[in-house]
């Protein structure tokens, strides 16, 4: 990562800290999800490095940027993601984001108005409204106020144990993300979030829809939406949950970069 350099860049009132490949390329946009960071994407972003200026934010509340006392819904997220392109002067980026950041991509997407080349949404939290008040009653944020108590070692330890197959190094940078992740970032979890048909539905750029074999958005709703938008492509990812980037991280480069060769 030696090459790679981070900024800061101030819009909506706040600081919002990036990774940055750089050179004369053709810019990504990698989103992470809750709980996580830019640096999050650094096996996907070594993948695309050679052919793309990848833009690695860290979300509000997240990594090394502000953490505001409110503001973690998703409009705030998307109006975060659109002033940083205009910020950084980024000209007609690809959006991926995972987890919350996908639906924060996608609804950057439904708004972009010609100012985005292509999105990538890799199991995005298309939830129902059922499904968004469970998340919501649940103890996640309560799991995470106890983890801020404990050392990186040791979460790295628990994290090793219930995903051996994760890379230590993704282990370790998640642990680092997770411990930097402030509380006011779980107020993205309040329903009701942007209703994500209506969202695809609004989307007018060739989109890339990434799963797993045990996702959130299951192959039936992923169907569904492509008839909503026939712009919108699938692609099915085995051996992969929801945390797809760090289960499968050179299948996703494969899938992405080709997706993005073809947007060139």
């Amino acid at each position: 990562m030696t090459t790679w350099f981070s900024g800061v860049c101030e819009t909506n009132g706040i600081s919002i800290h990036y990774l940055r490949t750089g050179g004369a390329k053709p810019s990504v946009v990698l989103l992470h999800g809750l709980m996580g960071s830019g640096a999050c994407w650094t096996p996907l972003a070594r993948a695309l490095e050679g052919e793309f200026d990848v833009v690695m934010p860290d979300a509000r509340g997240h990594g090394d940027s502000s953490a505001p006392p409110h503001g973690y819904l998703y409009d705030d997220l998307a109006s975060d993601v659109a002033a940083l392109v205009r910020g950084l002067g980024l000209s007609r980026p690809v959006l991926l984001g995972h987890s919350m950041g996908g639906m924060t991509a996608a609804v950057v997407a439904s708004r972009a108005a010609g100012s985005i080349r292509g999105l990538i949404l890799v199991d995005p939290t298309f939830l129902s409204p059922e499904r968004q008040r469970e998340v919501f009653d649940s103890d996640v944020a309560d799991q995470h106020r106890r983890l801020l108590g404990l050392q990186k070692s040791d979460l790295v330890a628990q994290a090793r144990t219930r995903h051996p197959r994760r890379s230590p190094e993704i282990v370790e940078l998640q642990a680092e993300a997770r411990l930097k992740t402030r509380m006011g970032a779980f107020d993205v979890l309040t329903p009701p979030n942007p209703e994500y048909r209506a969202v695809v539905s609004a989307i007018d750029v060739p989109s890339l829809l990434v799963i797993g074999d045990d996702p959130v958005v299951t192959l039936e709703m992923a169907t569904e939406l492509r008839s909503l938008n026939p712009r919108v492509r699938i692609e099915q990812v085995q051996d992969a949950g929801h945390g797809l980037p760090f289960e499968q991280p050179e299948r996703l480069g494969d899938v992405v970069v080709s997706f993005l060769r073809e947007l060139a």
